[in-house]
């Protein structure tokens, strides 16, 4: 069992919200927080507009799969984050768990989606001063 936090985001096809927020918490908090994404229906592949938007603030998320949810992810996990998307994970005593309400980016284009990517952004900001701060020299 590792020291860090783990935070599991969770989205029906983990091709857009999901993805978005796994990528900014792994590059917003580096190794202090244990990521991973799921959903119950993955989708085929990461929604483009999705890798376009994430790609004008530098980062890459062409290479990213959907996945599946599993009991085990949320296991393994300290906070399960379902992404308003109605989709649920399994309940287990210990483990935090949150519903950001966010739209869906599917079928938008990239104009669309950038206003989801920045609060994104702001909702894994504040997760981390909570989970993971920044050590003090």
């Amino acid at each position: 069992m590792s020291d860090k936090p783990s935070v599991l985001f969770v989205c029906v096809h983990n091709a857009g919200r999901s993805q978005m927020a796994a990528a900014w918490l792994t590059h917003l908090a580096g190794d202090r927080v244990e990521v991973r994404s799921a959903g119950s229906n993955p989708g085929a592949g990461v929604n483009p507009a999705a890798v376009e938007a994430m790609a004008e603030v530098g980062i890459d998320i062409s290479a990213e799969v959907p996945k599946i949810l599993t009991v085990d992810a949320v296991k393994e996990s300290d906070v399960c984050i379902t992404m308003g998307c109605g989709d649920t994970c399994p309940v287990f005593p210990g483990k935090r768990y949150l519903d950001w309400q966010l739209e869906d980016p599917a079928g938008q284009g990239v104009k669309a989606v950038r206003p989801i990517r920045d609060e994104i952004k702001v909702l894994v900001e504040g997760l981390i001063k909570e989970i993971a701060p920044e050590p003090q020299a």
